[in-house]
């Protein structure tokens, strides 16, 4: 028992006993965070709800029906790596930034397109705004950055419950250019990307407010929770070398991708399917929009409290919970042509993929330390890119060959790997990963 507890400490691991409160300038930073992922967020969620009309529009078929998403997942690729030793190397803020501009100018170049009818200037945009939204995760590592490991995935809860106003804000900009767009004479598709930087100017400026960067509360979080387990201080002068090989020798962060890799590319699969397989069903643009509203209000909606049971019952419940969500609402869309089914489902889907964001990014947050944790992010985002990239352009040849319902063999048969690695995690308490995992972290750790 004594060894373990040498373990636990050596691996920033901790038994949650202790919970500290939370100082002012944290919940500024938190309030901050939270108002900016909203914002971020109505635009966000524009790719899934119109990406296959889009290129359906441009193209008149529904070949490359999951390219939108396909490109939206390369780019998370492309940027991931860069922009978390952006981060790590400068601050959050700084990469925070760059993300908004991108995705700013992206939107803009998509409206263009559609106004033109033009596809490669479709492609363009969608690369620029697909590298903005890449850059714009640096927003979950700046939220766990700012807590200790007792309140770690409630911490990230928080600031991911405020795309919950994204959610909402997503159909309204579609209604809003709807609308408008007969009295301006404007293509809606055109419009309602057009209206996306009205939400993404005031986040820079919400951005540019937080202080200190939450990179440097990370490194001196003795300051902010004196006494609190594994808030201990930091050397920030620290070379820290990471690698795909790294993550993947040490069981946790091993477990943690291929989690991510599974869940991530499951709902990249079954959402980028969903707004044509609407549409062919007779549903209207608002409709579609609302399907996918309840979708990310299953992906953010209860991120709070997630958060809290990922703290308390631990990161692998939290998990598990999340294959399984996402395994029943992968079935719901992929079976059913009830409109309240599949939009059940994409609520499921989701969920799942809320229970694997938080409960993974608190693990690696357990298991790095400030100075490396934005790159071992991106290591994690690039890998978990490549599942963006293929599964939806694998999705829309499944479809036309075999039909909607191949959807639901490809989805469950992909999410049984992370369910077989799940159980095989020990982790004892909340963020403590046992003493052989503590044993290979160590060693990883020296190298």
């Amino acid at each position: 028992m004594e060894h373990q507890a040498r373990s636990r400490v050596r691996t920033g691991a901790t038994v949650v006993a202790h919970r500290p409160p939370i100082p002012p300038a944290i919940k500024r930073n938190t309030l901050l965070l939270a108002v900016t992922q909203a914002f971020v967020g109505v635009g966000n969620q524009m790719v899934p709800a119109l990406g296959a009309i889009m290129v359906l529009q441009l193209l008149g078929s529904p070949a490359l029906a999951g390219i939108a998403t396909g490109i939206l997942g390369g780019c998370r690729f492309l940027v991931a790596y860069p922009i978390g030793a952006l981060t790590d190397r400068h601050g959050r803020r700084v990469g925070l930034v760059l993300g908004l501009v991108l995705s700013l100018v992206g939107a803009l170049a998509i409206g263009l397109s559609m106004a033109g009818a033009s596809f490669p200037g479709f492609l363009l945009g969608l690369v620029l705004f697909g590298l903005g939204v890449g850059a714009g995760q640096q927003l979950r590592v700046a939220a766990a950055d700012m807590y200790p490991p007792s309140r770690r995935a409630a911490g990230l809860g928080y600031v991911l419950m405020g795309s919950l106003v994204g959610a909402l804000g997503g159909p309204l900009l579609i209604t809003l250019a709807e609308v408008w767009s007969p009295r301006l004479r404007l293509d809606p598709l055109a419009l309602a990307w057009w209206l996306v930087p009205g939400v993404l100017l005031p986040s820079i400026g919400l951005v540019c407010l937080i202080h200190p960067d939450p990179k440097e509360i990370a490194a001196n979080l003795p300051v902010y929770y004196p006494g609190s387990p594994g808030a201990s201080p930091v050397r920030p002068d620290t070379d820290v070398r990471v690698s795909v090989w790294r993550l993947l020798r040490s069981y946790p962060q091993r477990v943690a991708c291929v989690t991510s890799f599974a869940l991530h590319g499951n709902m990249s699969m079954i959402m980028a399917m969903t707004a044509l397989a609407l549409i062919h069903a007779g549903h209207a643009l608002p409709a579609i929009s609302f399907a996918v509203a309840i979708h990310v209000i299953g992906m953010f909606g209860l991120s709070l409290p997630l958060g809290y049971l990922a703290d308390r019952l631990g990161r692998r419940h939290v998990m598990l919970g999340g294959v399984v969500a996402a395994g029943a609402g992968s079935v719901c869309v992929s079976l059913s042509s009830a409109y309240w089914v599949v939009t059940a489902g994409t609520f499921l889907v989701g969920l799942g993929w809320s229970c694997m964001h938080i409960a993974v990014v608190a693990l690696f947050a357990d298991t790095t330390s400030p100075q490396e944790r934005g790159r071992v992010l991106g290591v994690n985002d690039a890998l978990t890119a490549t599942a963006s990239i293929g599964r939806p352009l694998l999705a829309g040849p499944l479809v036309a060959l075999a039909g909607l319902e191949s959807l639901a063999v490809a989805s469950v048969g992909l999410l049984f790997v992370p369910l077989i690695f799940l159980l095989g995690l020990h982790e004892p308490s909340p963020g403590t990963y046992g003493i052989r995992a503590a044993r290979e972290d160590q060693c990883r750790r020296s190298e």
